[in-house]
């Protein structure tokens, strides 16, 4: 019998996850789900072929470069892959892969919640409703922004950014995007294309935020470009903090330059600006963009056909490096 390869877990996976994991692999299991240390994750690496990292391990190039050398794969279980240096893992011929598309229906019904939590103010209400500080009916309080009708601008325009379209136009919104390149006639489906973020942002009454980061969108969204929004916009972000400038997200919403914003994703996670806390036009939630049962187990999967396929001597379907 051949020997089965060793796969370090950095974090603890669903079920039918790690029971495939420890029917095929010599799986080293995180059972207590705590996040390790760099330190911690060289060393419990020592004699492993794979790692199976998640977004909240950081997988610098020093880090990579301190890892033993029997690593020869890092399959994460993630879309987003702005916590592993790919350039360093690739010079060390390591393969990275993560897990796209399984997870974009689960994103874009966050990303639908947040705007619409946003607009309607759902925050205040529910407060109000769990600390028993609901007075009488109003007319006019807590008048939140309608979005049927209203101009929805997408940052782009992927999978997830196509699936928020689709759900959008349930509520007669008309589509604007940017994004790196035009799609087709097929897909954009009368969407209106912006060929910079400058020329989208005057036409988003609602931004929906689905680009990855990366050194070009470090900071995307920042002063410059929020004021380019049409006053009271709302503003969304299920892909990655980092595309956000804080201080300038968190300066419109004080001054009311926003209405307000939906957030799954922050810089700094879970280390949080804390002053987001203290706007009442901000609806937060904590990254789980992807956490329905479904989607986490098909990308488990997705990140274990990658191992699968590196460990068999074959191409990985979702290569990175």
């Amino acid at each position: 019998m051949s020997k089965k390869a060793v796969v370090l877990v950095s974090r603890k996976l669903p079920q039918a996850v790690e029971e495939r994991l420890a029917r095929d692999y010599d799986a080293r299991f995180n059972a207590e789900d705590k996040v390790y240390s760099s330190d911690e994750l060289v060393k419990l690496a020592a004699g492993a072929d794979a790692i199976i990292p998640c977004h909240t391990e950081k997988l610098s190039a020093e880090v990579i470069a301190r890892l033993p050398s029997s690593v020869r794969a890092i399959c994460s279980f993630s879309v987003g892959y702005d916590h592993i240096d790919l350039d360093a893992a690739k010079a060390r011929g390591i393969f990275v892969t993560n897990t796209p598309e399984v997870l974009s229906d689960a994103t874009a019904e966050i990303a639908v919640m947040l705007m619409l939590a946003a607009a309607r103010r759902a925050h205040e209400g529910e407060r109000q409703i769990r600390t028993d500080t609901w007075a009488d009916w109003s007319a006019t309080y807590q008048l939140g922004i309608q979005v049927t009708g209203k101009r929805l601008g997408i940052l782009g325009m992927g999978r997830v950014g196509r699936i928020m379209a689709r759900r959008a136009r349930g509520f007669d919104m008309q589509i604007h995007y940017y994004n790196r390149h035009r799609l087709s006639p097929e897909v954009e489906q009368g969407a209106v294309y912006h060929d910079g973020v400058e020329g989208l942002l005057p036409h988003c009454d609602v931004l929906s935020i689905h680009c990855p980061a990366t050194p070009e969108t470090h900071h995307l969204v920042n002063a410059h470009r929020i004021a380019l929004l049409p006053d009271e916009a709302i503003v969304v972000n299920t892909a990655r903090g980092a595309v956000v400038d804080d201080d300038a997200l968190i300066a419109a919403l004080r001054a009311g330059k926003l209405f307000a914003a939906g957030l799954d994703v922050f810089n700094d996670e879970p280390n949080i600006d804390p002053r987001y806390r203290e706007l009442e036009n901000a609806f937060l939630l904590p990254h789980v963009g992807s956490a329905t049962r479904e989607t986490r187990d098909a990308m488990g999967f997705r990140a274990l056909d990658n191992l699968d396929a590196i460990v068999s001597g074959g191409e990985p379907r979702d290569r990175l490096a």
